[in-house]
């Protein structure tokens, strides 16, 4: 997507009506340089939930909150599971879960996701999101599926990685290349699966969305 055309879309999104605590979570997230999903990705998956209608959404990676508390906002009767390994973000997540009243809706647990995916239990949800560490990826999707019924959704944030997947951003970073490359591997191992058919978006900074066949 073109930066004028990305422009053009955000510039849409503006006129939404939205809680006030949503812009305190945007600008403190500017603020202080905390990552949350770009406003066309955050919309994009707020879609994906309404037209899936499921249940009960697992979130791994709750950073502040955004999120958790956006998916809940597109239906009543969502709950939400969100998973964060990061004490300080988990507790300013349940601030802000609070602060938006939406706590019988989002469940926060401060957890390894690794460990958490280990004692879940088959058809505890039908859509997932993930937006955590990008190098555990790969090991997020294997533990989730055997537990996924058919038509269950998983979307991944950042698989396009700033640039850095396609190789269109190239500099002395080391870590960073190598994350894309690593991100590369998961995107075609994804795409490549039998158990799920998947689509890359370049939406925010690219979503890859994944059924469960």
């Amino acid at each position: 997507m073109t930066n004028t055309n990305k422009d053009y879309i955000t510039r849409l999104y503006q006129n939404i009506n939205q809680l006030p605590i949503i812009q305190e979570m945007e600008d403190y997230a500017t603020e202080h340089s905390v990552p949350i999903m770009e406003v066309d990705g955050i919309e994009l998956l707020k879609q994906l939930i309404r037209i899936h209608n499921p249940d009960h959404v697992l979130e791994i990676g709750t950073a502040i909150g955004y999120s958790a508390i956006q998916m809940a906002l597109t239906q009543p009767n969502l709950k939400v599971t969100s998973i964060e390994i990061d004490e300080k973000r988990h507790q300013l997540a349940l601030h802000n879960v609070h602060k938006a009243n939406m706590f019988e809706q989002i469940h926060l647990v401060l957890e390894d996701a690794s460990l958490f995916l280990d004692k879940i239990e088959i058809n505890d949800y039908d859509f997932v999101f993930i937006d955590a560490a990008k190098g555990q990826y790969k090991n997020y999707v294997e533990k989730i599926t055997p537990y996924l019924k058919s038509g269950s959704i998983i979307v991944i944030d950042n698989v396009l990685f700033k640039g850095y997947v396609s190789k269109e951003v190239h500099d002395d970073r080391k870590r960073l290349m190598k994350l894309g490359e690593k991100i590369d591997r998961f995107n075609r191992w994804l795409m490549d699966h039998p158990q799920y058919d998947t689509s890359f978006v370049e939406t925010g900074d690219g979503v890859a969305i994944a059924v469960k066949r």
